[in-house]
C-alpha cells in the first residue's frame, strides 16, 4: 500500500485512514454497496473542506494539490477516489470562479465549509453535448426560480449527496437558455432508481436520477446562459476541475498497477531459481510502463498548477483538456492490462486486487470527454470546425 500523501500543502489521507479505505474496497466491490465509511471518516478527517479557504475553516488546497490527493486516494480505492471526487470538483469549480473575479458559487464553499456533500446531476442519457445543452426540461416558476423535469444518469454520489447540482433548458422564452441551479435534498422532486450494477466503479453508486418538477427557488439559481459551447467562467470551472481530477484518479490506478506487479515479480522465480525480476522481457515492461505514467503524471500536474496560477491558455485550453484526461485514462487502462499479463494468472482471480483495478479502469473511456470526443476538439483546434 503506498503511503499517504504528504505533498500537498494542509491536508494529507492520514495514514491509517488510507489503510482502512483500501481494507474496505474488496467488499464495497463485492457488495455493490455504497463507500458510506469512507464517506464518513474522510469527512470526519476534514476531506470534503480541503479546497475550501482556511478563513472559512478549510484547508485552502487549488487544483493541483487536490489533485494529488485524489491521486493517493485512488490507489487505495479507485471508486471511492472517483465518486468523492465529484465533490472535489464541485469545490474546485468554485476556487477557479473566485480566482477569476466571480461570486456566483459562493454558496458552494458555503457547502463545503459546512461539510455538506456536493453532487453532479448533469449526465443526460444520449446527450453528447453534455453542459452545451440539456434534455431536461427547466421551467420558470415566475418568481425566477424553475422546476426540472428529465432524467440524469451517472449521477455521483446518489445515496449520500446533501446538494445535488442540476441542469435543464428553458424554452418559454425567444431563445433556450440552459439554467444551472442547485437542489437540496430535503426539496424533493427527487427519485433515484437502484439501478448502478456495473462492471467497476461500483462503489460510486452512480444511479439514474429522474425529476419530477424539481424544484429551485431563485436563490439557489446560479448561472443562465445560451445552449451551445461557451467560455463562461462556470463552464470552464467544471471542464477543468472535471476533467484533470478524474485524470488523476486513473493515473493513481496505473500507479497502483506498477506496484502490485512489482511485488508479484519480486516474489515469483523461474524453474532455475532466476527471480522473475530479473527477467530483461519483464524489466523493459515495467521500465515501458513507469515511464507512460510518468508523462500523462506530468501532464496533469502542469496543467493543473496553469489552472491555479491562471494561465491565459486561450482556445488551447479545451484541447488540452480532455487530451490529458483522454491520454490518462488509454494510458492506465494500458498500463493494468500489462501489469496483469506480467503478474501471470494469479492476476486473473476475481479476489485479486489487479482483477479489480482492471475493471475499475475500465469506466474511464465512458466519462467526458471520451476518446472521440477528445479527438474532436482537438481536430477542431488544429484544422479548424467542420463546415
Amino acid at each position: 500500500m503506498t503511503k499517504a500523501n504528504t505533498d500537498a500543502a494542509g491536508w494529507s489521507v492520514p495514514e491509517g485512514l488510507l489503510t482502512r479505505i483500501a481494507g474496505r474496497a474488496p467488499g464495497y466491490d463485492a457488495a455493490n454497496a455504497f463507500c458510506a465509511e469512507d464517506l464518513d471518516e474522510l469527512r470526519a478527517a476534514g476531506y470534503l473542506r480541503i479546497g475550501v479557504p482556511v478563513e472559512q475553516g478549510g484547508s485552502g488546497l487549488g487544483l493541483r494539490a487536490t489533485a494529488e490527493v485524489q491521486r493517493t486516494l485512488a490507489q487505495a480505492a479507485p471508486a471511492t477516489a472517483l465518486g468523492l471526487g465529484m465533490h472535489q470538483v464541485w469545490v474546485q469549480a468554485a476556487r477557479s470562479v473566485t480566482a477569476r473575479g466571480g461570486a456566483f458559487l459562493q454558496a458552494v464553499t458555503d457547502h463545503a465549509a459546512d461539510d455538506h456533500l456536493l453532487a453532479f446531476g448533469v449526465s443526460e442519457p444520449g446527450n453528447d453535448a453534455v453542459l452545451f445543452d440539456s434534455s431536461t426540461t427547466a421551467e420558470p416558476d415566475g418568481d425566477g426560480g424553475y422546476r426540472f423535469t428529465g432524467t440524469k444518469v451517472s449521477t455521483s454520489l446518489a445515496p449520500a449527496w446533501d446538494v445535488l447540482s442540476v441542469f435543464g433548458k428553458d424554452t418559454s422564452g425567444p431563445e433556450p437558455r440552459l439554467v444551472h441551479g442547485f437542489l437540496l435534498r430535503s426539496d424533493g422532486g427527487v427519485e433515484h432508481l437502484d439501478d448502478w450494477d456495473t462492471l467497476g466503479m461500483r462503489a460510486t453508486q452512480s444511479r439514474t436520477t429522474r425529476l419530477r418538477a424539481a424544484h429551485v427557488p431563485a436563490e439557489r439559481i446560479v448561472r443562465v446562459l445560451p445552449v451551445g459551447p461557451t467560455q463562461d467562467p462556470l463552464v470552464f470551472g467544471i471542464f477543468a476541475a472535471f476533467e484533470l481530477l478524474v485524470a488523476s484518479v486513473y493515473v493513481g490506478i496505473a500507479e497502483r498497477a506498477i506496484a502490485l506487479a512489482a511485488e508479484a515479480v519480486a516474489a515469483r522465480t523461474a524453474s532455475d531459481g532466476t527471480p522473475r525480476s530479473q527477467d530483461p522481457d519483464v524489466r523493459r515492461t515495467v521500465a515501458d510502463l513507469r515511464g507512460a505514467v510518468d508523462a500523462v503524471t506530468l501532464q496533469v500536474d502542469a496543467l493543473t498548477r496553469s489552472v491555479d496560477e491562471q494561465d491565459d491558455l486561450g482556445a488551447r485550453w479545451f484541447p488540452l483538456l480532455v487530451g490529458t484526461k483522454a491520454r490518462a485514462v488509454d494510458t492506465a487502462q494500458h498500463v493494468v492490462d500489462e501489469a496483469m499479463r506480467v503478474v501471470g494468472g494469479s492476476a486473473f482471480r476475481s479476489t485479486s486486487e489487479l482483477a479489480r483495478l482492471a475493471r475499475d479502469v475500465r469506466a474511464g473511456q465512458y466519462h467526458p470527454s471520451t476518446r472521440d470526443s477528445a479527438a474532436r476538439t482537438i481536430a477542431a483546434s488544429v484544422l479548424g470546425p467542420l463546415g
